[in-house]
């Protein structure tokens, strides 16, 4: 993350999704760690068909950082469903802190 002031970051979620919480509270610890403490994110609860379709959604929670989905993965479909993502511990709901972090700055 090049120019933090400049980024927008997205989290999208489905009504209920039990991993929004912890996914905010990810993206906000490894905003906090990397510095950014002035850094906000919105949220933004995907509803219908239409919203789905327009943020080319595939689950909840999704990160969006500057319009892209860093954790985008090419068979997946959009649906307003749970999400899983791969960390190297398996299959979870929410990408672990170095995941995040790598997200956020580009760093491999």
């Amino acid at each position: 993350m090049n120019h933090p002031e400049a980024t927008k970051i997205e989290l999208l979620v489905v009504p209920g999704c039990p991993n929004a919480r912890p996914a905010a509270d990810q993206l906000r610890e490894v905003l906090d760690g990397l510095g950014l403490h002035d850094v906000t994110f919105q949220t933004r609860t995907i509803t219908d068909q239409a919203d789905l379709e327009a943020a080319q959604f595939t689950g909840s929670p999704t990160i969006l950082i500057d319009g892209p989905d860093p954790f985008a993965e090419s068979d997946r479909t959009p649906g307003l469903t749970c999400r899983m993502y791969r960390t190297p511990d398996g299959l979870a709901g929410v990408p672990i802190l170095d995941q995040l972090r790598q997200a956020l700055t580009g760093a491999p």
